[in-house]
């Protein structure tokens, strides 16, 4: 009796599915796409309706041929990618490549991999969606006109290896433009007038200024501030007004991908790709034991808040039994989606309410444990009983001409409800400076009471420029803004970092020399391209294909109109452009003789000889020492930045020559062994030549001659690639578990999450 086949994306998934579907059905997997665009050519056919040209990935060939040995043998194939639209681009590749060995193809879909989820999906199949197939394709078309057509301008004008993306340049943009807010800010002064306060009871507690003779208080110097200090103290302090108030505070929504990405680098400091890294392994599967392999949340990839009725009847039956009655809302609270929200799948919540994080920690990774806890955690809170607080205000009048108000605004926890669970958090760079909104309040204080005054409290404060993005605050702005889908946002930060457009300083993204540059180039030429309204509208445009309302060809078409001609433009100011770039100084080339310029390279900014390359190799360094980077020395505590010696870049403390610590340059690339959180950093070898290698040594032992990027492998998974260079191919990039090169704009100019299985 034949088999029925079932093909998965991963080896962890077919541990998982195998376990529930038994003897009759053979599991395996396609490790992702097994088709795509090909590598040194365009790929797209502008003159015949923008068709693209898939072709089989060389380095699944041998997958495919075991996948169609496999749909031969069998009475069924049943295609369980993952349940989007690139899920859904590779079930139908695959459905090209295995209908000749066999025709009886079904797409099945789950949210969950669990027992019950795989089987009720085996016994319900479906047809491939090719509205969904349709947006993908667009999305995949989109991405590889901008990157083929708009990168290689950027190799003329600066340097090759350079590429612009669709989606990643507005990104770019956002992040550029809130670093010119920042450089323009004026400061602006202002005044704090606190009064600290006893009452009949003995009880110490202060109270701010709010209003001057009923306007609200605006004190903008020292001066003035010191006057009504002055004036203060020989004023009668009377409580006017107390005010006793109910207030209820409900919990946030379950985790869509942005809200879980938020959280993770606020609470846990994971980067956006860490954290759906870790997603993933849940949500394939985890080996627990005795009770094998176990998908321990919902699929991960998703804008929606709702929940299926299943999980609220046992997520409400855990908070009866573990907390109590009260703790349960009458009935089960339902989120309402935001408008373009596309609501396919559930929101991230685990799979079962009998894995609590504590029962199953022992076969965790810390990361997975951490992660797990969280999603749990926001679930099982999104489903409790508000807190509620009681809110006293408290007025407090002095003076008459001119007449004084100060506010005490305090609040009493009556009722804890969801915070039993989860505690809301901030964003730890915008509650930097701020005044506590809330006081500590007396308890017996009475109206008509005469306050004795203890002291008056002035304090000089600056306005503040706005805060730079971290990668929380980055994905809630392209979140709101609808810049992006769920399964993009982490490839789109990693991305930047890898260019070198972005640096991180902390937690916060801050733009390179060259990052603002390249936007700087872009968004003269590509105003309306690069533009955030015009790429939200895309997204929506895409999601109209998915749902039917549009076609394909429309839709790509209405792009390439203002995006060719805009391109037209910008090829014809190339050199001009290019010129414009290169400056021109006094000094002479210390070998041959000749003027020296500033060109731009791979390394930044550098002196060339005129001649150069082909009569004279003379270079150096333009920028010597560099900005801070955001490293503190451990020595002093002095800003460490970043310096170029004779083997390259290093961090050498600010305070030198009272402080001559130094330390190896971090690339910015976590360490690729598992379970490890080192970062990898430059060293060199005994003969000078530069290597890389974790910061945790000798704890951790990775090393590599070549510069680690955190680009996943697009054929084998690998979770990094190294950079090589050669004179012929400029940068390019090989995979050290598989060997397979890849040129860099195959792997750099694809916005498309195309590889993100």
């Amino acid at each position: 009796m034949k088999k029925a086949l079932v093909i998965v994306e991963s080896v962890a998934k077919t541990k998982t599915i195998n376990k529930f579907l038994g003897d009759r059905f053979r599991v395996m997997y396609s490790m992702g796409h097994v088709m795509d665009l090909p590598q040194r050519k365009l790929g797209v056919d502008i003159e015949n309706g923008f068709e693209p040209r898939f072709i089989k990935i060389r380095k699944k060939e041998d997958i495919v041929k075991k996948l169609q040995q496999a749909a031969a043998e069998s009475d069924v194939v049943y295609v369980a990618t993952d349940p989007d639209r690139e899920g859904e681009a590779i079930a139908w590749h695959l459905a090209q490549l295995l209908k000749r060995s066999n025709p009886n193809i079904k797409r099945i879909l789950f949210n969950e991999i669990t027992e019950s989820a795989v089987k009720r999906a085996i016994e319900n199949p479906l047809e491939i969606d090719q509205d969904k197939v349709e947006a993908q394709k667009a999305r995949r078309v989109l991405d590889r006109l901008v990157g083929y057509q708009v990168s290689p301008i950027l190799w003329t004008t600066l340097y090759r290896g350079l590429s612009a993306g669709r989606v990643q340049t507005v990104a770019l943009r956002l992040i550029c433009e809130r670093e010119e807010q920042i450089e323009k800010f004026v400061p602006q002064e202002y005044w704090t007038i606190t009064a600290e306060l006893r009452d009949s009871e003995g009880e110490k507690f202060r109270s701010r200024l709010i209003r001057i003779d009923g306007k609200k208080c605006e004190i903008t110097n020292g001066i003035r501030a010191q006057a009504i200090v002055d004036d203060l103290k020989r004023q009668i302090f009377t409580v006017t007004h107390i005010e006793h108030k109910e207030v209820s505070r409900n919990p946030s929504p379950p985790f869509t991908t942005s809200t879980m990405q938020q959280e993770a680098s606020k609470r846990l400091g994971f980067t956006t790709k860490r954290t759906m890294t870790v997603a993933q392994q849940l949500y394939e599967g985890v080996e627990l034991g005795e009770e094998g392999s176990v998908g321990l949340i919902t699929y991960m990839r998703t804008d929606s808040t709702r929940i299926a009725e299943e999980a609220l009847s046992a997520v409400r039956e855990y908070i009866a039994s573990a907390y109590g009655t009260d703790y349960l809302p009458r009935e089960p609270r339902r989120f309402k989606a935001k408008a373009n929200a596309q609501d396919a799948h559930e929101a991230i919540r685990p799979t079962s309410m009998a894995r609590e994080p504590k029962k199953i920690k022992k076969y965790l990774t810390p990361d997975q444990y951490k992660l797990y806890e969280l999603i749990w955690n926001r679930f099982v809170a999104s489903q409790m009983a508000p807190a509620r607080f009681e809110r006293v205000t408290i007025d407090i009048e002095a003076g008459t001409a001119p007449h004084y108000l100060f506010r005490t605004t305090g609040s009493f926890v009556i009722f804890r409800g969801y915070l039993q669970v989860w505690e809301d958090v901030k964003e730890p760079e915008m509650e930097e400076g701020e005044e506590p909104e809330e006081m500590a309040v007396p308890r017996k204080i009475r109206e008509g009471e005469v306050l004795r005054l203890v002291d008056l409290i002035p304090e000089q404060h600056f306005t503040k420029p706005p805060a730079r993005y971290s990668e929380s605050s980055l994905v809630k702005e392209l979140d709101a803004l609808g810049i992006g889908r769920p399964s993009t946002y982490a490839l789109i930060i990693s991305t930047l970092l890898d260019r070198r457009y972005v640096e991180r300083s902390g937690r916060q993204l801050v733009p390179t020399q060259l990052g603002r540059l390249v936007n700087g180039i872009l968004v003269e030429h590509f105003p309306d391209i690069f533009n955030v309204g015009f790429t939200a509208q895309m997204e929506e445009q895409l999601d109209k294909i998915e749902s039917g309302q549009k076609d394909f060809l429309s839709v790509v078409k209405a792009f390439y109109g203002p995006f060719s001609q805009a391109l037209h433009r910008m090829q014809n100011q190339a050199e001009a452009l290019r010129e414009s770039l290169t400056e021109q100084t006094n000094e002479k080339c210390p070998v041959c003789g000749g003027r020296l310029i500033i060109k731009w390279g791979r390394l930044g900014r550098f002196y060339a000889c005129e001649r150069y390359p082909e009569e004279c190799s003379f270079t150096k360094s333009a920028d010597g020492d560099v900005v801070d980077n955001g490293e503190v020395c451990d020595v002093c505590g002095r800003p460490m930045i970043v310096k170029v010696g004779r083997f390259g870049r290093f961090l050498a403390c600010s305070g030198y020559p009272e402080c001559k610590n130094t330390k190896p340059y971090s690339i910015g690339v976590p360490c690729p062994r598992p379970d490890c959180d080192g970062k990898l950093v430059e060293r060199r070898s005994r003969r000078g030549r530069i290597f890389y290698g974790c910061s945790n040594y000798p704890k951790c032992t990775f090393t590599s001659w070549y510069k680690p990027v955190s680009i996943e492998c697009p054929a084998c998974g690998n979770p990094y690639l190294e950079e090589r260079t050669s004179q012929q191919r400029g940068v390019y990039y090989v995979c050290p578990a598989c060997k397979q090169e890849f040129d860099a704009e195959t792997v750099q100019l694809d916005e498309a999450v195309g590889f993100s299985s």
